[in-house]
């Protein structure tokens, strides 16, 4: 089986804001729970944004409750997210796209830690 990298995911969506505040708290849960079982992500960060107003009309609402989630995963799975966006009507608009920008912070990071290291390992090994 060929090792499939975990890569960096943003997804935004807008629950319309006829939902009352418990139900978009159980709308999000749900949401972190498919993304953590069935697309068998791990969630970095949920940034709640709360009410916006749109710049245009989205079917027939002028605001919406945004929430972003930043996961890893494969990608393999990610299309079961897209499936429960589209059948959830309380859930107006929805976008996930991969982070290039963040992976490449990430592997830059790594790379002068892991060259931090090294220094660091041939600097106490010439003391001896």
């Amino acid at each position: 089986m060929a090792y499939v990298k975990e890569r960096i995911y943003e997804s935004m969506f807008i629950i319309a804001p006829n939902v009352p505040e418990e139900e978009r708290e159980k709308l999000v849960e749900r949401v972190k729970g498919i993304i953590e079982e069935r697309v068998k992500g791990k969630i970095d960060k949920v940034e709640r944004m709360g009410m916006r107003k749109f710049a245009y009309e989205i079917k027939k609402f002028s605001e919406g409750d945004y929430t972003v989630i930043y996961f890893r995963c494969d990608g393999q799975h990610l299309q079961e997210l897209e499936n429960f966006y589209r059948i959830t009507p309380e859930i107006i608009r929805w976008q996930t796209f991969r982070r290039f920008d963040l992976e490449k912070k990430e592997r830059k990071a790594q790379r002068e830690k892991a060259a931090a290291e090294a220094i660091e390992s041939s600097e106490g090994g010439s003391e001896a």
